[in-house]
């Protein structure tokens, strides 16, 4: 049995009997197991001889499958520690302190559904060692595990190669938000990057993602949907002076050099 096996086992081992039983129409650990490593994959940064990855990883649950887990959460959260610590290993990723756990509760979300977001915090006294090395992948979105999306490998960026870095924006309301960062959330929630205040937006709604030279706008399962120049999209391709429709408001996408 190989090392990632036997984790997923003893996870799997912590919930056996009457616990086990009940997750059976709730969160079950294993799975969270599995998509921390997909998390890892997919927000991954290639440097010349390094692959980073995040080192942070919050998991967002209903109320109801956090109760679930009330007795048994510091055994999970080590289980799950060791269990992205192994599978970094095996892929030769990079982090720049051991990947961490959190488990937080979001009352947004239906029993059997979780979000996980992933960040990377420097360790304290690393400023000047984080300046001689590619930043790693900032996520700020939580992907919410409902359906399924295919996510496209990232690619080194512009920036990254010296290219001159183009002026990308979206206004809201008249108002320009210059994006700076790879993955911008969109949606009403104080946590998004951009705040859009609408009774029809999602607290996440949806995600503007740099991959390589290209930008795409991304929907995290709205409940209203987003739309991309009136047409309702679940992932397409920007270009310079596309109107995003969230709900009912618009936001206008801008792209140019200096």
């Amino acid at each position: 049995m190989s090392v990632l096996k036997s984790i997923e086992a003893k996870i799997e081992g912590l919930f056996e009997g009457v616990f086990g039983r009940a997750f059976r129409t709730h969160v079950q650990p294993v799975e969270l197991a599995r998509k921390l490593a997909k998390e890892m994959d997919e927000h991954r940064a290639v440097s010349v001889s390094r692959v980073y990855v995040p080192n942070e990883y919050s998991i967002y649950l209903s109320s109801g499958d956090r109760e679930q887990f009330s007795s048994y959460e510091g055994s999970l959260i080590g289980e799950l520690q060791e269990y992205l610590v192994e599978h970094a290993r095996r892929e030769s990723y990079v982090t720049i302190t051991p990947p961490r756990v959190l488990i937080k509760t979001d009352d947004d979300l239906s029993i059997g559904e979780f979000g996980i977001a992933t960040r990377t915090v420097e360790p304290e006294g690393a400023i000047a060692a984080a300046a001689a090395r590619p930043a790693p992948v900032e996520s700020g979105q939580t992907m919410i595990y409902k359906a399924r999306a295919p996510v496209e490998t990232q690619a080194v960026s512009p920036a990254e190669l010296g290219v001159e870095r183009e002026v990308v924006t979206l206004t809201v309301d008249g108002t320009e938000h210059a994006i700076s960062q790879r993955t911008v959330t969109l949606g009403r929630s104080r946590e998004c990057d951009i705040r859009v205040d609408d009774a029809n937006v999602s607290r996440r709604h949806a995600e503007v993602r740099q991959e390589g030279a290209t930008y795409w706008l991304v929907d995290l399962d709205s409940t209203n949907g987003t739309e991309l120049n009136g047409r309702r999209v679940t992932r397409a391709k920007l270009s310079d002076g596309d109107r995003i429709g969230l709900g009912g408001a618009e936001l206008v996408f801008g792209r140019s050099l200096p």
